[in-house]
């Protein structure tokens, strides 16, 4: 038997919940990418135009918005494999520790929402 099964399972199931949020990251990310890449080419059979002619489908920041999505969300998965060590040794140890120290948890879930209230702000403004 495992001893804090309940506790090591918790910190499995968050583990697993900040993954699956990192790979819907980096997924919408690789979609942002891609529908970028198909307006731009719907636009050059349109016009019939070269691509160098065709004015920025997204602004300044069209090229890198999907890839600053895929980075964050790959970032997203680093860290919460280092939380998931470190809360996991936390937990075999012997000697009680306080479960004060939530500064990791607090700043992706601050980088997750200024990251969607951004994009939400830019889609709703362009």
């Amino acid at each position: 038997m495992i001893t804090g099964y309940r506790d090591h399972a918790a910190n499995e199931r968050t583990f697993l919940a900040w993954v699956r949020t990192g790979i819907a990251v980096i997924a919408f990310g690789f979609f942002i990418e891609k529908f970028n890449l198909f307006l731009r080419t719907i636009a050059i059979v349109a016009t019939g135009r070269p691509a160098t002619e065709l004015p920025r489908l997204s602004g300044r920041v069209g090229n890198y918005e999907g890839l600053v999505l895929i980075l964050g969300g790959v970032a997203l998965v680093v860290l919460a494999t280092a939380r998931f060590v470190r809360i996991t040794r936390l937990l075999d140890d012997a000697q009680p520790h306080s479960a004060s120290n939530v500064r990791t948890e607090l700043t992706l879930s601050a980088c997750l929402v200024l990251i969607v209230a951004s994009y939400s702000l830019y889609l709703a403004l362009s």
